[in-house]
């Protein structure tokens, strides 16, 4: 079985695939930065077992993380928890995809693989979203090139700074729908605003980019943490694939695993 881990901002994603390429089962944990090495050793050996794998059934393992302090700690732990190679996304590694980039050194493992993931569903031209702490908006040219992005505040950091940074705005759970548009108290107003201001700001950048990729019709495929209430108020069609990252990362490794 292949190990497949994502390191992000706010969570540790990790998947495990068949040699069949199927994948088996998915999950996440919260990308703690205080976790010792023991600490994620432990956790990862009781969500396997959850999902009734055993560690010794791990034969490969790739990973990308955007977190350094915690990339360190995790090969720590895979090297307690099996004896399986360790492929680290990063500059050199196969990827397939040309990176027309001022320092393209500085692309985010996890964005990569949103990348790689994109193309093995669709069709260049296109646009791959990214909704972590931040969110990210990628565009990939008919040649299957990535020429560029926008990076802005995901929905849940801008609540949190509002909530943090006023004296009576309260937090709201962002996954449900607002009740109304026009919010007749303090709560529901915030909660509207933040939910369809996302949406809007959403399609306002895609009609952006699709216009500099000359490509009005260009599908867009996202991932992360975008909270449904926000897909669901977007004019613009999103194709969401929640392990997207996950299967770029099997995509990745499939294309690297000879060169070890």
């Amino acid at each position: 079985m292949l190990l497949a881990l994502n390191i992000g901002n706010t969570n540790l994603t990790f998947g495990g695939y068949a040699a069949d390429g199927k994948l088996t089962f998915a999950s996440r944990l919260y990308a703690d930065t205080a976790l010792s090495a023991d600490e994620l050793t432990y956790k990862l050996v009781n969500m396997l077992a959850l999902y009734g794998v055993h560690p010794h059934e791990v034969t490969d393992v790739i990973v990308a993380s955007v977190v350094p302090v915690l990339t360190a700690r995790l090969r720590e732990a895979l090297a307690k928890l099996c004896e399986a190679p360790v492929l680290e996304v990063g500059p050199g590694l196969k990827s397939g995809v040309r990176l027309r980039l001022d320092q393209p050194a500085q692309l985010g493992g996890e964005l990569l693989c949103a990348v790689v993931g994109a193309l093995n569903v669709c069709e260049p031209p296109l646009l791959v979203l990214n909704m972590d702490t931040a969110a990210t908006l990628l565009a990939v040219d008919a040649d299957g090139s990535l020429v560029g992005g926008m990076i802005l505040p995901g929905p849940q950091l801008s609540l949190d700074a509002l909530v943090k940074n006023t004296a009576q705005l309260p937090q709201v759970a962002l996954e449900s729908a607002p009740k109304r548009l026009l919010g007749a108290n303090t709560a529901d107003s915030l909660h509207s605003g933040i939910v369809y201001g996302t949406a809007a700001q959403l399609d306002g950048l895609v009609q952006k980019l699709r216009a500099a990729l000359s490509a009005p019709q260009a599908p867009v495929i996202a991932t992360g943490q975008l909270p449904e209430s926000v897909r669901a108020a977007c004019e613009t069609g999103l194709q969401y694939r929640e392990t997207l990252i996950l299967d770029g990362l099997f995509a990745l490794w499939q294309k690297n695993r000879r060169q070890r």
